[in-house]
């Protein structure tokens, strides 16, 4: 357990800067005994603060829930548990899960490794933090519209959002069933997947859990080829406003992809209007999370002013505006599915930005590229790329069809 205690030290020497860990768990860490001989044991994990592990806070980053303690792991932490992986403790999050910055009221805010004074993204930003700065190789997040991949792109790391059903959710403070997905950040693809496969057990307490397809795997047994490879680039996003570097990672990555002898194409999406969509998702995650959450809408000392009236306008929003959200999503996730019958991935770059300085106006946009993904369910791995300026590192998204996580993680091999 040398490995631990190094960890250990350095997290106490060093994220006093940073602020990636709420609790740390050191005894609890060095009295792991890791099980089995697989390719995690041993390696040092953390867990996002809505999700549950035993005898630690389960805070969600929510004043009302400052002093929950868990009286039991998550079925998905009992997987990774089980696969040996030794939990440091729990991380830092955006409010409720509700935001993509990690400057959490009452609870302090998460800087980004790569440039100080900057988030690190959310609402997994302690997360993608924790990976950055060296303290984990992987760490648990939450997403509910981008909420793992968009804090992987802003601090250069690896994030996986599973296709839905496959990792249950009971145990996890949620915010939209409809739309959250439990999810890994890593240092590479190929931890993301072992971390994710290692989520994927038995659920019945989530009714939208389901058994993984015979004989699936998040990662591929050989490397994997790229030639023959069917890729479409969404022109929704190629008509969307972003960050020069960031269009030119994601020209960059296309090119890599069509010189390996992939197909790589403009693909029609009428359906999916980005920042539209993004909109109708939110109204929904509101409504969904004031019908889970009623006691804290009114209760100032609940949550800040800002969470409370995100869920109140959810609460009020009324039937018909709900009613047509949902309609178009369900438009938004037939057009993408149909259009993953002709295609093995989509690619485009994860957020319209990258990371940016904490108390700045974070943009509208942020997760209109991410949320695709959430919407029609479909697995989603996000991955750095070097930007044309130097400056911060770009990131490119790949999406597929349901229960592609392998492939998702042999192309980003392969692109890497």
């Amino acid at each position: 357990m040398s490995e631990i205690h190094a960890l250990l030290d350095r997290i106490a020497q060093e994220d006093g800067a940073i602020g990636a860990f709420w609790q740390v768990d050191a005894a609890g860490a060095l009295a792991t005994r890791p099980r089995g001989d697989g390719p995690l044991s041993g390696l040092a994990i953390g867990i996002k603060d809505n999700i549950d592990v035993a005898g630690l806070q389960t805070t969600a980053g929510l004043a009302a829930f400052r002093h929950v303690v868990a009286t039991q792991d998550a079925p998905c932490v009992r997987g990774l548990r089980e696969a040996g992986l030794v939990i440091l403790g729990k991380l830092a999050m955006h409010e409720g899960a509700l935001g993509a910055t990690t400057d959490t009221p009452g609870f302090g805010r998460c800087m980004n490794p790569l440039r100080m004074g900057f988030t690190p993204g959310g609402s997994s930003g302690g997360a993608a933090a924790a990976v950055a700065a060296g303290f984990v190789k992987l760490a648990v997040g939450t997403d509910t519209m981008g909420s793992v991949r968009i804090p992987a792109a802003y601090c250069g790391v690896v994030g996986l959002k599973p296709t839905r059903g496959l990792v249950g959710r009971s145990l996890v403070v949620p915010l939209s069933p409809t739309l959250d997905a439990v999810g890994m950040l890593a240092a590479t693809p190929r931890l993301a997947g072992l971390g994710l496969q290692a989520m994927v057990v038995e659920d019945l307490d989530d009714p939208a859990w389901r058994p993984a397809p015979s004989g699936w795997r998040a990662v591929p047994d050989a490397p994997r080829r790229l030639a023959g490879l069917r890729i479409g680039l969404p022109e929704p996003v190629l008509a969307a406003a972003m960050e020069p570097a960031l269009r030119a990672a994601w020209t960059a990555a296309a090119a890599r992809l069509r010189a390996a002898g992939a197909i790589v194409e403009p693909v029609a999406l009428p359906a999916w209007d980005p920042g539209a969509a993004r909109r109708a998702g939110l109204l929904l995650l509101e409504a969904e999370a004031a019908a889970l959450h009623p006691a804290l809408i009114d209760d100032p000392a609940a949550a800040s002013a800002g969470f409370r009236a995100a869920l109140a306008y959810g609460r009020d929003a009324g039937t018909t505006r709900l009613v047509r959200a949902q309609f178009l999503l369900r438009q938004v996730e037939a057009a993408a599915l149909r259009l993953l019958d002709r295609y093995d991935l989509l690619l485009m770059p994860t957020a319209p930005q990258r990371a940016f300085a904490h108390g700045t106006p974070a943009p509208v946009d942020q997760a209109d590229f991410t949320a695709l993904a959430n919407f029609a369910g479909l697995p989603s791995l996000a991955m750095p790329w070097p930007a044309e300026d130097g400056g911060l590192p770009a990131s490119i998204q790949l999406v597929g069809r349901p229960h592609a996580e392998a492939l998702l993680v042999g192309v980003a091999e392969a692109l890497g």
